[in-house]
């Protein structure tokens, strides 16, 4: 690059699909001049037939040349060939200078539809290769230390993350009114050494006024009896009792809550240590808020040498996610009242007993006096013997979940049933549909005839949900194929199809609402024509989500064709604007704490198949036509969210292909593309308090992607 040079090419792979007569150029371009997307074209030759072009966020670009958070600088072109010889030029231009790249159409560039899946299974080979190698030549010993080693590698980058955030401890601000808390612990024949490293982080507080409440439920090991009495014999404000038979965790926990005086109670394992400041920062926050009931932190867990990983960053209040998994769990901290109105702990749910508190006692509060701190001040001790190293050594915990989860609905008087969900600690809650009311399911198109017939021929090939309609907004299709294929759905569902032509300039959220008018149903269902369904259950999972009071949307998990995620949740503030997270997992993967495969709350889902009651939707006035094509679903879903006060739901069950852009085209225009910029500048104006913090993603947690990897 010249010292006057402005545009910047860098083309990061090519592709080459024979059996399409395909090539696809992936990179990034970005003119320094104006911190945008240069003018991309493809020259026009013969060797070349059809060309489309897409662009992509590069975070990594962004960052790299300060950009807007916002702009896509990466670029994704597809070139359909006559033959494989020849060349194809690139440009790249502003108004002063233009970039050309030569794309070389004979040379042997890797086949697209074999790459992923090679690299894919050398992946697992070499792994498998090594780790079974290492342990011929070593030993099991040496390969489970070098398992260890290999674990401690891969979490260098939270690891760097403690050392920004944590290293040293924020001076403490005073605290004007002293809260006292109760710290319960049950006990039995826990190894002394960590009973006593759990015992030192009590006593290591910064903040002073805590009782520390243990029950000991008749242990048998002298040694850690003699433990005990000298704990509280050295500090008056350990308190113990010693229970004379052993009645499981729940009974013991009940004995402990018996001991505490404290107006807030905070569950501790017997192996397990808390933050320093854990203690002090609840009762800041208690200084600050205190109508709060509830209040619980993030986590982490820590091995036997002191070494801290796997960070479980929590969202905020998230009913659904809490109807999926215990994903309070450690630290809570309650109000002791609420805890004795309920009874404390119930027998009978010995391994997820906090499981069965926390939904009982949320039953009791408000929403608004729940209150999460955004700090790992909770870690989780990695035994042999404990669920935070081995999920199969406590297989009754996770039948109790599920058992807890059962009579959660039971008191709610809800009808529906859980199941087992695809880990230990995950469930699946099917709701029993009410009334199986009408669904409108509207798709917008123009002409698209392949795309159109695929979406629609899934519908009714596979869908059980017996009452829906399907209404085709289409835009000023010119293609004759069209009507033919109309008449032919017209025939195959009678009433239950309807055309219903909107011949207006192209945009999104207005051939939405126009249509949205004319939908009988109790549901609507807003669908993109070019996905396809492949989940028979599809409409009543997201039926049975819709029909609750309290959730505004509810939307469905997106794959590409090549059963990666497109969409699972729309995380605002992402890429400075909002983006899709879990982007491009592996179909079957779990995501972050289970959170690909349960029902979820996210701030807000895709408009490419997103259900809400229509009197919802005609309450908020439908989608804001000034969003054209950008941004109308988030904004939906946050007007739902803060003007309705409702939840909008991601079904983790509820699956679809998403061939994404094919039936509008891509941003490749130099309008198109400050249309789009003019929709981000829009939405974050609008928006900006939840694009700098949604309350349904941790701040710890990377803005610059979908992976859930930590922020430094």
């Amino acid at each position: 690059m010249t010292n006057e040079q402005k545009i910047i090419v860098m083309i990061d792979n090519i592709y080459k699909n024979k059996k399409k007569k395909e090539i696809t150029v992936r990179g990034w371009a970005v003119d320094l001049t104006t911190k945008k997307n240069p003018k991309i074209e493809v020259v026009p030759s013969d060797s070349v037939i059809e060309h489309k072009i897409g662009l992509t966020p590069r975070p990594d670009v962004i960052e790299a040349y300060d950009l807007p958070p916002y702009v896509s600088i990466g670029f994704n072109i597809n070139l359909t060939v006559a033959s494989f010889k020849g060349e194809a030029t690139l440009s790249f231009s502003n108004e002063e200078e233009t970039v050309t790249q030569i794309v070389d159409l004979g040379k042997n560039y890797s086949d697209v539809t074999q790459t992923a899946n090679k690299e894919k299974w050398k992946q697992y080979f070499r792994k498998f290769k090594k780790g079974l190698g290492y342990l011929k030549r070593n030993g099991i010993l040496n390969t489970y230390r070098r398992v260890r080693i290999d674990q401690r590698k891969t979490n260098d980058k939270y690891l760097d993350w403690i050392e920004k955030n944590e290293q040293p401890l924020d001076m403490p601000v005073e605290i004007e009114k002293d809260i006292l808390i109760s710290i319960v612990m049950p006990v039995y024949n826990v190894d002394v050494k960590w009973l006593d490293k759990c015992i030192q982080s009590v006593k290591d507080q910064t903040y002073t006024n805590w009782e520390l409440c243990i029950a000991d439920d008749a242990s048998t090991h002298q040694d850690l009896l003699n433990a005990l009495a000298a704990y509280e014999k050295e500090d008056p404000r350990i308190k113990v009792v010693f229970r004379k038979e052993n009645g499981h965790i729940c009974r013991a926990t009940n004995s402990a809550l018996e001991l505490a005086t404290g107006e807030f109670v905070a569950l501790l394992d017997n192996d397990d240590e808390l933050a320093p400041n854990a203690i002090y920062e609840v009762v800041r926050l208690l200084n600050e808020r205190p109508e709060l009931n509830l209040i619980y932190t993030d986590e982490d867990k820590i091995d036997e040498v002191g070494v801290r990983s796997d960070p479980a960053f929590k969202p905020q209040w998230s009913p659904d996610f809490l109807m999926s998994t215990n994903y309070i769990s450690h630290l809570g901290v309650y109000r002791r009242s609420i805890i004795n109105d309920i009874g404390g702990l119930r027998v009978g749910f010995e391994g997820a007993q906090d499981y069965d508190l926390v939904l009982r006692f949320t039953e009791m509060i408000s929403s608004k006096t729940i209150a999460h701190i955004p700090k790992v001040l909770y870690h989780w001790r990695m035994l042999d013997t404990s669920t935070a190293a081995n999920q199969d050594s406590k297989n009754y915990a996770f039948q109790a979940g599920q058992k807890a989860l059962q009579e959660a609905l039971a008191r709610r008087s809800i009808e529906g049933t859980v199941e087992a969900g695809p880990a230990n600690g995950l469930y699946r809650v099917k709701y029993t549909i009410a009334e199986k009311e009408l669904v409108s399911i509207i798709i917008p198109t123009r002409n698209g005839y392949k795309d159109l017939k695929r979406c629609i021929d899934s519908i009714i090939e596979l869908t059980t949900y017996p009452n829906y309609e399907v209404i085709v907004a289409d835009n000023g299709s010119d293609d004759p194929q069209m009507e033919e294929l109309y008449n032919q759905y017209k025939t195959e569902l009678g009433d239950r199809f309807i055309k219903h032509l909107i011949d207006i300039p192209f945009n999104f959220s207005r051939i939405n609402n126009i249509a949205a008018k004319e939908a009988k149903g109790k549901y609507l269902l807003f669908l993109n024509n070019d996905t396809k369904v492949i989940t028979p259950d599809w409409l009543t999972n997201m039926v049975s989500l819709a029909q609750l009071d309290y959730v505004g949307t509810v939307g469905a998990k997106l794959y590409y064709e090549n059963n990666t995620i497109q969409h699972a949740g729309v995380i605002v503030g992402l890429g400075g604007v909002a983006g899709h997270g879990h982007h491009t997992y592996p179909k079957g993967d779990f995501g972050y704490f289970g959170r690909l495969v349960v029902n979820t709350d996210y701030l807000a889902v895709t408009a490419a198949c997103v259900m809400i009651k229509k009197a919802d939707f005609q309450q908020l006035n439908g989608f804001d036509e000034e969003f054209v094509v950008a941004y109308n679903d988030v904004d939906l879903c946050l007007r739902a969210y803060e003007e309705l006060g409702k939840y909008n739901v991601y079904s983790a069950d509820t699956e679809l292909y998403h061939y994404e852009s094919q039936s509008r085209g891509y941003e490749d225009t130099p309008e198109k593309q400050e249309r789009f910029l003019k929709e981000a500048e829009r939405f974050r104006g609008k928006w900006l308090e939840y694009v700098e913090d949604d309350p349904f993603y941790n701040p710890n947690l990377t803005r610059s992607g979908g992976d859930f990897s930590v922020r430094l």
